[in-house]
């Protein structure tokens, strides 16, 4: 993805952030154009359809799928491409709370590695480390 895709992305964020019904929403538009924009502009951002994923480093810092679009596959491609990208290992927070992405990185390889009261990200909001490496 380029910059000129973070409206794609915003437009893709936006309803999908919005089901996690149990989160507070901390930030505006202009506010999610920016950190995307940098986001973009920082590590490597690929957009598939109504879905896009965002890695840095061995981190993956960001998967989602446009609601009209959860479970038609787009979400698999873009994990599949990911760990395809990082042969080693890659690693990701969910939110504790998070069922239905909780069970997708588990039935594709993933394991809990850390819980975590949720002091440490900006919803406060417990979450939990996930580490997918081939070796399983």
């Amino acid at each position: 993805a380029t910059a000129d895709d973070v409206e794609e992305i915003v437009a893709i964020f936006e309803p999908s952030f919005a089901l996690l019904d149990f989160l507070p929403r901390l930030h505006t538009h202009e506010e999610n154009l920016d950190f995307f924009g940098r986001c973009v502009e920082e590590g490597e951002a690929y957009v598939l359809g109504r879905g896009f994923a965002i890695l840095a480093g061995d981190w993956l810092t960001h998967l989602y799928v446009h609601p009209d679009a959860i479970g038609t596959g787009i979400g698999h491609a873009l994990f599949e491409d990911a760990k395809t990208r990082r042969p080693d290992g890659l690693q990701f927070w969910v939110f504790q709370q998070n069922d239905r992405a909780r069970r997708f990185y588990e039935a594709h390889g993933a394991v809990a590695v850390e819980f975590t009261d949720g002091s440490g990200n900006e919803e406060h909001t417990p979450d939990v480390r996930y580490r997918w490496t081939s070796s399983g």
